[in-house]
């Protein structure tokens, strides 16, 4: 890489840490875009510097073992590169694999942009299976300590994301959501009794949304309910602390979470490869996944003001802007015979837009 120093000098900007750790993370990304995989073994033949491939191996160890990183710096720094001013519609989700007999399961709070989530706060649950409600509520209070309540618009989330104690912290903190429950949960209906939620939407033609005007009792407390038959006798249902027009397709955003997701595994970075398994050597992975995944999509938005691709007959883009952006960045880096410095410098530039 022939200028390095300048992406060094961009991050500087933006993460307030010691020289050789900002290098190192510069380092990482470039290494990780070019290889396109975390496997550290990967990693560290591609990773620039003198030293032998053994030795960068090792200096990559030592990163995840021991360094502290400044998660809160990080989440600010994704939030500049969004570069778009709150409120934001959050959504939150899990993924999981396995690593031998190892099970990996990350819970994650993105910021809905343009199709995808960008990544804001992770936790790696040592457990396979569901989140619980303090870990729910450690993530989002990390986010209230970072940015405030002032900046939810709403959460949308699947129906794993419920429970009696979780909605009641939603609704004592004034955090606006969507939520989807499952049709077999106990509502009112509008005599008082209670009735598998799915009854309250049977009547509705597919995929055409209902809002329930009036509150319903769930759990003993009073919420809004709206959704819609989604056909093959499944059933979309939404809880809201008050009446939404709109509930439905707010929470189409979610998706775009299961969009970042893939982004970070078979589609982009091979975030399944990691070898990684302790909790905080994961989240510190996710971390540089992050920097790099943002960078990445906000060079694809960068191309798309350029020229815009031709529409597939679906009438969908030939590629994602994350895609459109890993790509160009990837083409550059891994170019041997010329290094294109003027598209680099553009590249570089792009992580001083706030």
């Amino acid at each position: 890489m022939n200028d390095i120093r300048s992406l060094e000098q961009a991050l500087t900007a933006h993460l307030p840490w010691h020289k050789a750790r900002v290098k190192f993370v510069a380092a990482f990304v470039l290494a990780l875009v070019s290889v396109k995989t975390v496997n550290l073994v990967e990693l560290a033949c591609a990773f620039a510097g003198r030293a032998q491939q053994d030795s960068q191996y090792k200096k990559l160890q030592r990163f995840f073992r021991f360094f502290e990183l400044p998660f809160a710096d990080i989440a600010q720094f994704v939030v500049a590169l969004l570069g778009v001013s709150g409120p934001w519609t959050l959504t939150l989700d899990r993924t999981n694999w396995k690593f031998g007999k190892a099970k990996l399961n990350l819970l994650v709070l993105g910021i809905v942009h343009q199709g995808i989530a960008y990544p804001l706060v992770w936790t790696a649950l040592d457990k396979a299976g569901n989140s619980d409600t303090e870990e729910r509520l450690t993530v989002l209070e990390i986010f209230l300590d970072l940015f405030g309540k002032e900046q939810i618009a709403c959460l949308v989330a699947d129906r794993e994301f419920v429970g009696r104690a979780w909605l009641r912290w939603l609704r004592q903190q004034e955090i606006h959501f969507h939520l989807r429950v499952r049709a077999n949960y106990l509502v009112a209906n509008g005599r008082g009794k209670l009735v598998h939620a799915y009854k309250l939407f049977r009547a509705t033609r597919v995929q055409q949304p209902l809002v329930l005007p009036q509150a319903r009792r769930m759990w003993g407390d009073e919420w809004y309910f709206s959704g819609c038959y989604l056909g093959s006798g499944e059933y979309l249902i939404l809880v809201s602390p008050s009446l939404a027009e709109d509930a439905v397709a707010q929470y189409a955003k979610r998706w775009e979470i299961e969009t970042l997701f893939a982004a970070l595994k078979t589609r982009g970075f091979c975030l399944e490869s990691t070898h990684l398994t302790d909790p905080l050597r994961l989240e510190r992975l996710v971390a540089l996944l992050a920097l790099a995944f943002c960078w990445c999509h906000k060079i694809g938005e960068w191309l798309h003001t350029q020229k815009q691709l031709k529409l597939k007959k679906h009438g969908r883009q030939p590629k994602s802007l994350f895609r459109r952006g890993f790509d160009q960045l990837r083409r550059v880096l891994v170019n041997f015979t010329y290094f294109d410095l003027p598209t680099w410098q553009c590249l570089v530039n792009l992580l001083s837009c706030t």
